[in-house]
């Protein structure tokens, strides 16, 4: 007769065997709780008399965001942080958090802590930023990844025709126009400013395809049509990743290459710009013209970044400059 298998006890530790960059969820919560029940992570909202509880799967959970009219409990942080989840508390819909002053401080992030973090990629990051051509050469490198995420991405969209059909020989001449100025660029204020241009220009391409008509950007102001209001919302979702990876590799929020001047995490704000533009901006566009809600755009922009492996680029990507910062010239 054969032994009765004998279960092994479950630990935590079991928690962190799914890969970051492989975790299939983000989840964006407001009006609930967050709790353990049972042993599990779940959020519990209110309908009528009744409480609904419904779990969050840790293990496969990169990020979790919440919004306004949410509450936590310390057992569901000690659990996220076993299973490494990074937590940002944001305002509706994902924005910013403002103090009583309406000042904007940004999503604050907790980051999963522990003493036995890698620190092989801290190590080779600190190398070169504290050299200043160094980090301007790393802050080259990671624009023109960003440029070729984007035009893998807007090639993919534009060959399924879902709506998105770009005039591919407006953004390969785009796209060369910005590699040339990225090498070319002296510091980091010129390559803040090329950011700038591109971007815009990506806004008229993305109008363009979708048949959106004039578009504006404008930031968290009352009134914003609905591109601007999705523009928002998802990138922050982007933020989320781009925390998560530099949390992963454990890079500090403050060593940026690019937005460190005026943003205490400003190295999640360059990880973001890795795909921020090839993912978020399109969607907005496509969202906005289809009328989807919030929830729908919100849910359409996890699929795609899942799909196109953002996360795993955006951590390939810091793991290439922390080796090697030095962009190859044209």
């Amino acid at each position: 007769m054969d032994k009765q298998k004998v279960t092994k006890p479950f630990s935590p530790s079991d928690l962190k065997t799914i890969l970051h960059s492989k975790r299939a969820n983000i989840y964006y919560l407001e009006q609930c709780r967050v709790l353990v029940n049972g042993g599990r992570v779940e959020y519990v909202t209110e309908q009528g008399k009744r409480s609904m509880y419904w779990n969050i799967p840790i293990a496969n959970t990169t990020t979790l965001l919440l919004g306004m009219g949410t509450s936590i409990t310390q057992a569901a942080m000690r659990e996220l942080a076993k299973a490494g989840v990074l937590v940002g508390f944001c305002g509706t819909g994902g924005t910013p958090l403002y103090s009583a002053n309406e000042f904007d401080i940004e999503v604050a992030w907790f980051s999963p802590q522990s003493e036995y973090r890698p620190t092989q990629y801290l190590q080779s990051w600190v190398k070169f930023w504290m050299d200043e051509e160094l980090r301007l050469q790393a802050a080259r490198k990671l624009q023109t990844l960003r440029l070729e995420y984007l035009c893998r991405e807007w090639a993919r969209r534009d060959a399924t025709r879902e709506g998105f059909e770009i005039a591919q020989d407006a953004l390969v001449k785009l796209v060369k126009q910005s590699e040339q100025h990225v090498l070319d660029a002296p510091d980091v204020e010129a390559l803040l400013t090329e950011e700038g241009r591109l971007t815009k220009a990506l806004y008229k391409l993305a109008a363009q395809a979708t048949g959106y008509g004039e578009f504006s950007r404008v930031k968290r102001g009352a009134g914003m049509d609905p591109a601007n209001r999705f523009l928002d919302h998802g990138n922050y979702l982007a933020y989320g990743l781009g925390a998560t990876a530099t949390w992963v590799l454990g890079l500090p929020h403050g060593l940026s290459v690019l937005h460190g001047k005026t943003r205490r995490g400003g190295l999640v704000f360059d990880t973001a710009d890795l795909v921020k533009d090839a993912l978020i901006l399109p969607q907005a566009f496509l969202s906005s013209m289809r009328g989807d809600s919030e929830q729908e755009f919100r849910q359409t922009c996890i699929e795609n970044l899942m799909r196109s492996e953002a996360l795993d680029y955006m951590i390939d990507s810091l793991k290439a400059i922390s080796e090697n910062p030095w962009v190859a010239q044209a």
